[in-house]
């Protein structure tokens, strides 16, 4: 079953090592974690209690709904001097199944999180979504309200899992002078940290249109520098055919 395509919380194991540093310490390290879909889009970790360092967990006495029924009790998590409150969530009753004697960390609560020895960001890589970054020769166009602000003969196509297949163009190829640098970023866990541009024209202001990655994860090195637009917020066309704009998320 391909979890991506459900709205039931599915549980599958990973073979990979997963460390937790938070407060200065390493308050998980397991080989033996789960990966569990709360929802269709990507998943999380619960860990083994045993896994756990249990002297970091601090109960507040509150509950809150386990994942395919029962409880999971609310823990702080505390080390070195901090403390997140209620970033942990242990379930403990048989009745739980494969989740029973797990613990979920809130992801973004915690310092870093490592599978083996890299760092990883946002959420564990789901073992169901694939990038590909391809250099293509397709004669790519964009335009914004009517204006081309883009055109090029040597594009990267990046195909991701479940979007539309993005157009990474050189700078050199776009009409810099009508995008400004924000201050927005977004961060995934399959190309790393991306920084965007506004997009000006003589009819109107589009904020965060188009971004670019300075330090993309190995993966998806090749797009480094280059610049991206939303395809379902512009008008893109590839070898002199316009395309139509998906609907995503993103939309």
């Amino acid at each position: 079953m391909d979890p991506t395509t459900s709205h039931t919380p599915h549980v599958e194991a990973s073979a990979k090592r997963v460390r937790v540093l938070f407060g200065g310490a390493w308050i998980a390290d397991t080989t033996r974690p789960l990966l569990v879909w709360e929802r269709p889009y990507y998943p999380t970790y619960y860990l083994p209690l045993a896994d756990v360092r249990e002297d970091v967990l601090a109960d507040t006495g509150d509950t809150v709904d386990a994942p395919g029924g029962g409880d999971a009790a609310v823990h702080d998590v505390v080390a070195g001097g901090r403390r997140a409150e209620g970033a942990a969530r242990v379930l403990r009753e048989p009745e739980l199944g494969d989740l029973a004697d797990t613990v979920r960390l809130r992801w973004a609560a915690m310092d870093a999180w490592f599978e083996e020895e890299e760092q990883v960001y946002v959420h564990p890589r789901d073992p169901y979504k694939r990038i590909d970054v391809l250099a293509g020769s397709r004669h790519i166009q964009v335009a914004v309200d009517g204006v081309t602000v883009a055109d090029t003969h040597r594009p990267l196509l990046l195909f991701e899992t479940g979007l539309p297949t993005r157009y990474y163009m050189p700078k050199t190829a776009v009409r810099m002078e009508l995008l400004t640098p924000t201050d927005h970023t977004t961060t995934c866990p399959y190309k790393g940290t991306a920084e965007y541009y506004t997009v000006t024209t003589g009819d109107g202001t589009h904020d965060n249109l188009a971004w670019w990655y300075r330090h993309p994860t190995r993966e998806s090195a090749p797009i480094a520098g280059h610049v991206c637009f939303y395809n379902e917020r512009v008008d893109i066309t590839v070898d002199g055919v316009p395309q139509d704009r998906p609907t995503t998320p993103f939309s």
